[in-house]
């Protein structure tokens, strides 16, 4: 017979060999990106080799990883790449870390439903739901690992172990400047447990803390010109911490206007619905996931409000444990919820990963998500894409489209194309519109497009199948021009 424990086991492990496995073949089928793959590859990269965080900015400034996000935890996998250079080892580690935050989910159900199978269902719903697909398939984010840390932290604060608590909530805090915020809810959400009042406090004033000081200080002194980069997403309601906290002072309406939008409620129904609305049971716990959806929602950029990123990783942690509390809260109160078994919420994870998810398999059953369904197939533009980037050097400055730059990045110099810098080498791929050249702007690349073909100073070297290598002729390099 099948034990629970066992089942929960095996389902993690799936899901993390074949999430990570359809993660990884997704870069090799080039469908990655230089952002964010190929940035934190860069990040890894330079740190192993001695330069710490150190990236290649969208402008083509030399800058520290934490001028963009405070994510320091990305030093940490640098010893791991003298074993394992590849960019599959953040794809992989990914998916292994987001796989074991069944097992938090898991205990917690079984101590709050006092039922193995029942916790052993929020476990596999856990696995099941879209949200967390996605959040392995969406190239690599450091983000991703603070939604097991945080599920842990919620079992350690649950289970009143304060010192194990404020080891994994560390580590969450350095994947994202906005997790402290998640992990100050956590303190006031165990401040209001009998006899956690000073412990909670204290949690959820160091929580807050360190996401002030990222967001103030550590983002501002290493970002080029100082202030977020991100800071334009969110315009609409005053663009920085204080002018976002000036607007919802002033004007509350604009802030409940923005945050309501057609597009906000259907990502917010996308992440509650599949559980079943269990998590509105449990107020208190659903309200850790507010900072983490409150940014998604108030921003003016549309993949924040989308199940199919990594904007979720804050959330998962807190709406997962709600729904546990809120199913836990609906058997005290009802005879016929008594035996809880998990199955409803895993048949209505199930059925939202058909409509909503990633998986492959999906496409062939009716009103399944063909969504990326063929992005983990190579084919013979990967193959083409492979034996272009091959011709490049590994120690030359390099101009790249998003999708080449993903496997260009293991370097010191790196720029977006059209942006060149002191590229000797520039690889485009004409076929495949993506973030910050033809899906962004197609017309500003393709002036720039024409107007490097056509100036001479670089030759073409290789072109097949809308694939093109430019290497800087000889004559411009012994001149010591730059392109």
């Amino acid at each position: 017979m099948i034990r629970p424990a066992r089942l929960v086991g095996a389902g993690s492990a799936a899901f993390a060999a074949g999430l990570g496995a359809l993660a990884v073949l997704q870069h090799r089928a080039f469908w990655s990106g230089r952002f964010d793959v190929g940035n934190l590859v860069q990040a890894v990269w330079s740190t192993a080799h001695g330069d710490v965080l150190s990236v290649t900015g969208l402008t083509g400034r030399q800058i520290s990883r934490l001028g963009a996000h405070f994510d320091p935890i990305v030093a940490a996998f640098a010893p791991l790449w003298w074993l394992w250079p590849d960019a599959s080892l953040l794809l992989v580690t990914q998916a292994v870390a987001v796989a074991t935050g069944a097992l938090p989910v898991y205990l917690l159900g079984r101590r709050h439903l006092r039922s193995d199978w029942a916790a052993a269902g929020f476990a596999l719903a856990y696995l099941l739901h879209p949200a967390t697909q996605w959040l392995v398939l969406d190239d690599f984010h450091p983000v991703a690992l603070a939604t097991p840390l945080l599920l842990w932290g919620f079992w350690f604060l649950d289970s009143d172990r304060l010192v194990a608590f404020a080891v994994v909530a560390a580590l969450a805090c350095l994947t994202k400047e906005q997790i402290g915020l998640v992990v100050a809810m956590m303190g006031l959400w165990y401040a209001l447990r009998p006899g956690g009042r000073r412990a909670g406090i204290a949690v959820a004033c160091a929580g807050a803390l360190v996401s002030l000081i990222a967001v103030l200080v550590v983002v501002p002194h290493f970002a080029p010109g100082g202030g977020s980069p991100f800071e334009d997403r969110y315009g609409a309601v005053g663009g920085t911490p204080g002018g976002i906290v000036h607007t919802a002072l002033t004007e509350p309406g604009t802030i409940l206007a923005e945050a309501t939008r057609g597009r906000d409620l259907s990502y917010l129904a996308a992440l509650v619905l599949p559980l079943g609305g269990l998590p509105l049971l449990a107020p208190l716990a659903a309200l850790t996931a507010a900072p983490e959806l409150l940014l998604n929602v108030l921003s003016g950029t549309r993949t924040q409000t989308s199940i199919h990123f990594h904007y979720t990783a804050g959330a998962l942690p807190g709406l997962f444990v709600a729904a546990v509390l809120g199913a836990a809260r609906l058997r005290r109160r009802f005879a016929w919820a008594r035996r809880p078994e998990g199955r409803a919420v895993v048949a209505s994870t199930l059925l939202a990963g058909v409509l909503l998810g990633p998986l492959p398999v999906w496409r062939a059953v009716p009103f399944g998500s063909d969504l990326a369904a063929r992005e983990h197939v190579g084919g013979e533009h990967a193959d083409v894409a492979a034996r272009a980037v091959a011709l490049i050097p590994a120690d030359a400055p390099v101009s790249a489209t998003n999708t080449l730059g993903a496997h260009l990045s293991e370097r010191r110099r790196v720029f977006s194309f059209p942006v060149l810098g002191e590229a000797t080498w520039i690889a485009v791929d004409e076929r495949r519109p993506s973030y910050r050249d033809q899906a962004d702007a197609p017309v500003r690349f393709a002036r720039a497009y024409a107007a490097l073909l056509a100036g001479g100073r670089f030759r073409v070297v290789f072109a097949e199948d809308g694939i093109v290598v430019l290497r800087l002729r000889a004559e411009s390099s012994a001149a010591g021009g730059t392109p």
